[in-house]
């Protein structure tokens, strides 16, 4: 359905500014098209700033916003040509499903005859044939959601932005309209903006993240690359590396670090150029392994062991104290004393800053 292609979105130097305090900070990124971005986040990190900036909803303080080689940014957000898609779905409850999708073509003043052939296929696209004639009220939130994202990909935008659309559904609703969300975006060729809390949202979905802290970007990479190669201790944080542990350098190279704190001792892969004094080594629960791997052999005692179907979800302690989190496959039970061990390459050592917070943010958002 959609015809309006182009090869490039730039973001350039985008800031928004709300008197001393910057909601986001010299933005720079290019979105490809045909490209599905996530910008990705806990609250108040600047996402939907920026996906407002882009949508026109907000003015910039500073930067500009080009589609190839056309400024945008002083654009109305009417004469962009955008399709937006909103938390709240932003339905009109006195009309029907076929008036809710047509109502921007209407404003665009297309004929009654194209007008219908774009209800029609959108309609179809969404998979609501037996629902159009119905209002939102006697919908379910996942045909409301449909009905959102029908009304926006029956405008044949350049660029549809979608501001946490899935957020107001149950866990089940979340996995299918996820999955349908990226099946219009293939089907279509849609280039699609998306803002989520979500990591594995965002990881399932985009083709890129945005990772943004405090209006600031941290990493602009795949979702392979943002998982598995994180820029910094808060984007490690944040993507799911949830033993942060802070320890002294005993001795480091450009490769590795050898960190060492009361009962403890690794060996990790140096990503921070840390040299001396503090860091942290960033573990995610899943590369643990019972049993000494690498040099690396933490001695713990079980506290809680989770059943998570194949795998256990277990808390353990250090004899100082410290958390450990880890998953395992074999039974383990509170009271337990194992060996923890974990490959050198998975233990990712940083400078101090940010990781704990990230980590904060997004457990909670998890949760």
């Amino acid at each position: 359905m959609t015809d309006q292609s182009f090869h490039e979105l730039r973001l350039e130097g985008v800031s928004r500014r709300y008197g001393a305090h910057h909601a986001l900070a010299d933005l720079t990124l290019s979105i490809k098209g045909t490209e599905f971005v996530a910008l990705l986040g806990p609250s108040g990190c600047g996402k939907s700033t920026a996906l407002n900036c882009v949508a026109g909803l907000l003015p910039l303080t500073a930067g500009s916003i080009h589609l190839d080689d056309r400024r945008i940014d002083t654009v109305l957000p009417e004469k962009r040509g955008f399709g937006m898609v909103f938390q709240n779905y932003a339905l009109f409850p006195h009309m029907s499903v076929r008036k809710n999708i047509g109502f921007g073509l209407r404003m665009r003043k297309l004929s009654k005859a194209d007008a219908t052939r774009r209800i029609d296929e959108a309609v179809a696209l969404v998979q609501l044939e037996e629902h159009q004639h119905k209002r939102p009220g006697q919908l379910s939130g996942g045909q409301q959601q449909r009905v959102a994202i029908a009304r926006a990909v029956a405008l044949q935008p350049p660029v549809v932005l979608m501001d946490e659309p899935l957020s107001n559904l149950d866990a089940k609703l979340r996995l299918e309209m996820r999955m349908e969300i990226r099946r219009l975006h293939q089907d279509l060729g849609l280039t699609t903006i998306y803002v989520t809390h979500d990591q594995e949202e965002a990881l399932s979905m985009a083709d890129r993240l945005v990772v943004l802290r405090e209006g600031e970007m941290q990493q602009f990479g795949t979702p392979e690359e943002v998982y598995d190669q994180p820029a910094n201790g808060y984007v490690a944080g944040f993507m799911g590396y949830r033993n942060l542990l802070h320890l002294d350098v005993e001795r480091a190279d450009a490769e590795h670090v050898v960190l060492a704190g009361p009962g403890l001792r690794v060996v990790g892969a140096n990503r921070g150029e840390v040299t001396a004094g503090r860091a942290v080594a960033a573990i995610r629960p899943e590369d643990f392994v019972v049993g000494e791997v690498d040099g690396n052999a933490l001695p713990v005692t079980v506290q809680i062991a989770e059943y998570h179907g194949r795998e256990l979800s277990v808390e353990a302690t250090t004899s100082t104290g410290t958390k450990i989190y880890f998953r395992t496959q074999e039974r383990v039970a509170p009271g337990d004393e194992l060996t923890l061990g974990v490959p050198r390459h998975r233990v990712l050592v940083f400078g101090t800053g940010g990781a704990d917070e990230a980590a904060g943010t997004a457990e909670a958002a998890a949760s």
